[in-house]
Parts: C-alpha cells; sequence; structure tokens
C-alpha cells in the first residue's frame, strides 16, 4: 500500500535523508517494512535531539475516495473529508485576537504547520484513505517517544508520518515511528490495529446516565442536585450514573476547598444520596490546571508549568485564565493524589470526569515530548484513581487508550446547532452540535476497543435551548447508535409524549449492529441491522434525519 519509502532525519544543523538504512557520526538508524508494519529505528551515539524525524511513503487516492486524519485532542473537529477538501488551522484570525482569547492553546496550532491548500491534510495518531467499505489504515503502535503526527497530501498521494519529538532528549535506542498498515473492512483493520498495540478491551459497560453541566452549567447548588436526582427517580427512568459538573468548587484547582454558600454539608452527603438512589456518583475535575482566581495560582506560583522565558503557561482562556501545572513538581502530584484520595475515598464517589487534559502537555518538558508527557501523565491518573472510573475528556487520544474506562470523541453539543457565524470562524475545538456529532460518526471505531465512547450529551427538552425538533432527535440517534455513554441534562420528568418516544427509539438503536457509514459533503449516509431489518438513515449538515 506504500511506495517510495524512504527516511528524513534533522539534527546538529544537519538533514539526513536515507531509503533503508544509515551509520554516521552522531546515530544509526534503519527503516523495516513488513506486509503490515512500518517502523524507523534510531540508536543515538551520545545524548542526542531532532529536530525532525519522519518516513514518507506515496499510495494512490482518488476523488471517489475519502480520508480521515484524527484531530489532536477529544474536542477537534475529526471527520472524513473528500480528498479536495483540506485541514484549516487558525492563521486567518488575527493575532490579538488568538492572543486574547488564547485560541492557540487548545489544539495543535503552536507546533503544526498548516498547509491550507485543497488536498493537504494532517492529523495524529491515525488516519485512513477508504474506498467504499475497504479500508487502508494507517495507525500508530505506540506514542511514548512521542506524538505521531500524519500528512497526507492527496494530489501527490504523498503520506508521511512524523515523531513529534521537540524537547525531547534520546540517548538510548528508540523506536521513532511505528505505523501499522492494514487493509481490509472495517472491523478488519480496525481489530488488527488495537491487537499489534496490545490495547485490551475495556473492562467498563455501557452508562445512561445524567450531568448537572448544560441544565445548570456553573450554578449548581446542593438544592438544585437534589431536585435533579428526586426527578430521575420520579421519573422510574433508569440512570447509572449522576454525575455533578463544574460549580461546586471554589475556583478551579481548588478541587477541595467547597462553595459552602452551595453545599453547605460538603460533597459527601450528595455522594451517598445518589447512591441510595441506586445510582453511581461521578465529580467533575480538571486536575491540570489552575484558573487565575485560585489559591493555587496565587499562593503556589512553584507549582505552575513555566515556558524558556519563566512565563507561565496559559492553558486557555477558561473561567477567569487558566494555567497550567506542572506534573512533574513532587508538590503537585502529592496535592493531585490528595485530592483524589478525598474524592474517591472520602467523598465515595465512583468515577471522575477528567477535563482539559490536554494542558499537561502544552510544552515539553525536562527532556520529554509533548507525547511522552501525556502519556505519563495518563498513567498518573490511572495510578490515582486505582480501579475506580475514569472519564477522559479533551485528551489526545492516543494517550488514553487503554487509561481510560470512558472518553470524550468530541466537542462539548450547545444548545444550538452549530454557534455563531463567527464562532464557526475560531478554532476546531469550539463549542458545536454539528461538530460533536459528527465526531461521533467518524470515531466510532474506538468504541469498545481504546475505551467505551462519550458522545457527550443528547437534549431533549423544550426550555432554554434552540435546537430544532429534528436536531434534537439527530444527536439522540446518534449518540445512541454509535456511543456507549448515554448521558444527558434534561429534567427528564419534564418530557412529555414526544419525547417519550425519542427516547425510547433512540435506546433501541444500542442494539443495532453491521453499521456502514458513507460521506459526501453536507451528507452522511448510515446503514445498519434493526431487529433484523436493514434500515438507512441520511444526516444533513443542517441537523435533518433523513
Amino acid at each position: 500500500m506504500l511506495e517510495k519509502i524512504y527516511a528524513r532525519i534533522k539534527t546538529g544543523g544537519r538533514t539526513y535523508e536515507f531509503d533503508k538504512m544509515i551509520d554516521c557520526e552522531s546515530f544509526s538508524a534503519r527503516i523495516n517494512t513488513d506486509s503490515e508494519r512500518l517502523s524507523l529505528d534510531i540508536t543515538p551515539k551520545c545524548e542526542l535531539s531532532f529536530d525532525e524525524i519522519k518516513v514518507t511513503g506515496h499510495t494512490c487516492v482518488t476523488d471517489d475516495d475519502r480520508v480521515f486524519l484524527n484531530g489532536y485532542q477529544s474536542w477537534t473537529d475529526s471527520r472524513e473529508a473528500h480528498p479536495e477538501e483540506h485541514t484549516r488551522g487558525i492563521d486567518h484570525i488575527p493575532a490579538p485576537v488568538v492572543r486574547k482569547y488564547d485560541f492557540d492553546k487548545y489544539g495543535d496550532y503552536n507546533f503544526v504547520n498548516y498547509k491550507n491548500r485543497h488536498g493537504r491534510f494532517h492529523g495524529w495518531t491515525y488516519a485512513y484513505v477508504r474506498s467504499g467499505e475497504r479500508y487502508r489504515l494507517f495507525g500508530s503502535l505506540s506514542e511514548k517517544n512521542g506524538f505521531t503526527l500524519i500528512r497526507l497530501n492527496t494530489e501527490k498521494g504523498k503520506l508521511t508520518f512524523r515523531l513529534e519529538c521537540e524537547g525531547a532528549v534520546f540517548g538510548e535506542p528508540f523506536r521513532a515511528v511505528d505505523i501499522y498498515i492494514g487493509e481490509g473492512s472495517e472491523n478488519e483493520v480496525f481489530d488488527r490495529w488495537f491487537e499489534l498495540m496490545g490495547t485490551k478491551q475495556p473492562k467498563a459497560k455501557p452508562v445512561s446516565g445524567y450531568t448537572s453541566w448544560y441544565r445548570h452549567y456553573q450554578d449548581i447548588s446542593e438544592k438544585k442536585l437534589e431536585h435533579d436526582l428526586e426527578a430521575i427517580l420520579a421519573s422510574g427512568t433508569k440512570q447509572d450514573i449522576f454525575q455533578i459538573d463544574d460549580g461546586y468548587q471554589t475556583a478551579v484547582g481548588d478541587w477541595l476547598s467547597i462553595d459552602k454558600s452551595k453545599f453547605p454539608n460538603g460533597l459527601g452527603p450528595i455522594s451517598e444520596k445518589i447512591h441510595k438512589s441506586g445510582m453511581l456518583s461521578g465529580l467533575w475535575l480538571a486536575p491540570f490546571v489552575c484558573e487565575k482566581n485560585s489559591d493555587i495560582y496565587n499562593n503556589k506560583k512553584s507549582w505552575l508549568l513555566h515556558d524558556s522565558s519563566g512565563d507561565e503557561v496559559p492553558a486557555g482562556c477558561n473561567w477567569s485564565g487558566s494555567f497550567v501545572l506542572d506534573i512533574y513538581n513532587d508538590e503537585v502530584r502529592e496535592y493531585l493524589k490528595k485530592v483524589f484520595r478525598t474524592v474517591l475515598d472520602d467523598w465515595g464517589f465512583d468515577m471522575v470526569k477528567l477535563d482539559f487534559l490536554y494542558a499537561v502537555c502544552e510544552l515539553p518538558q525536562h527532556a520529554r515530548s509533548r507525547g511522552t508527557v501525556m502519556c505519563e501523565a495518563m498513567e498518573f491518573l490511572r495510578e490515582c484513581v486505582g480501579d475506580k472510573l475514569i472519564l477522559g475528556c479533551g485528551v489526545p487520544l492516543g494517550a488514553a487508550f487503554g487509561k481510560v474506562d470512558y472518553c470524550r470523541i468530541g466537542c462539548d453539543v450547545g444548545l444550538d446547532w452549530n454557534d455563531s457565524a463567527v464562532m464557526r470562524l475560531t478554532h476546531r475545538e469550539r463549542v458545536s452540535t454539528r461538530n460533536s456529532i459528527h465526531n461521533t460518526i467518524f470515531r466510532r471505531q474506538l468504541n469498545g476497543r481504546a475505551f467505551l465512547n462519550d458522545p457527550d450529551v443528547y437534549l431533549l427538552r423544550d426550555e432554554n435551548i434552540s435546537l430544532a425538533h429534528c436536531q434534537k432527535q439527530a444527536l439522540s440517534v446518534i449518540n445512541h447508535l454509535f456511543g456507549s455513554v448515554y448521558f444527558t441534562s434534561d429534567d427528564v420528568s419534564a418530557y412529555g409524549e414526544r419525547q417519550k418516544r425519542m427516547l425510547k427509539t433512540a435506546r433501541r438503536l444500542t442494539k443495532a449492529e453491521d453499521i456502514c457509514v458513507d460521506y459526501n459533503i453536507g451528507r452522511v449516509t448510515i446503514a445498519f441491522d434493526d431487529c433484523g431489518k436493514r434500515r438507512h438513515i441520511v444526516l444533513t449538515d443542517d441537523g435533518k434525519l433523513e
């Protein structure tokens, strides 16, 4: 599937190109190929940093094919594309606007050059070219030495795998590029990729539940959550998890400082009430960031990550402004261990939703690449949480494979379809129901292999929402058809007959089998077996199901 394979390595001010192997004064390297694997092994002869390490090959892409290149993190828009489309960056946004709102902190904009030309795509960890129901899958088998950047030039059929190794120092032999190359049906290639990675199938089960975010956002309280809990019980609707989202803490980062005006009894009692109702309790945290108004930011400056100029590293414009914690600081680690012990053991929560995880690898650090930092941070979180459940969010997905039980695979849904015209011109990680649905469809292959996919919530309510009826229906159907986490933020006790019918129809689709998807610009056609009958639905770009 790949022809004309060669490698390019830049180090020490020199560039080396070769098609099989090389042995020079500072390193030796070899390209290894077989029928389903492409790798590049490098042996440094001293401690080395590299400006570029990549392997390039050629594969044919026709106008009838569809291409997919996975976006940088959970929220990054990721869908199939026509070969003449391209991956859009934020170069069109004025620099002062980018700086003011930190649009460049949510994705890969600071360390990837967006080509912004027809037929030029890039993504991370995995990509595929689809010809009808035949897939050519290219999947990284390890991100521990660095994230794998994949570039595709459809006009020239040029496919490049690059190790994102900025800041890393290598002194021992290492595998810089390790790619599975598979051709076959969707299930054949994705099953084989995860088999070669050695990723065990997740033990967690699909879950339904409630989250407070899209009903109350940060305006939550013990009284409001008790009302929501009672509403679920009164409705007779079976839910597995009741998750408390952002708003319980006095500031982001100060996780053990509970807002007593909202929760005068702390969080332990509400967790206990959730348990008594027959549900598991979940709690939202963003463990690797703190906001400007937090006690940590103002009194623990040594805990913050600093860049080479000594400046604090922003993570985005959320809250009062958010900043990255240094995960390699021993005090930070001890603090987070204490937070998780308190949340899971003392307060009794069964699941933690861990958000804004990408922030930990905003910069390479301690002679580690971004990918290595992210992988080590995910291992640390798993160690802290133990056997309790993790729902990951805002994370580069490859680093989360096999580390979390559930994982968001899209951006936040909105209370409208696709946000305002101005926001549609911003970064790829923006809030959008449309983009969330597309990610749910086109990252479906990760579900049950890497973790269980969380497509974010479905919303069927009539009040405080601008989604049209058909768009609510599309959101509910797609979430249940392709996801494994079926959460809502609605007051389900207020559902009328129409909402109940919509939910019943959607829930039946969790048992659908033999799902096939075809993308054309503006339309996604989905075929599946529903209780023995072959069905076809079409999702239009404005959210209608036909």
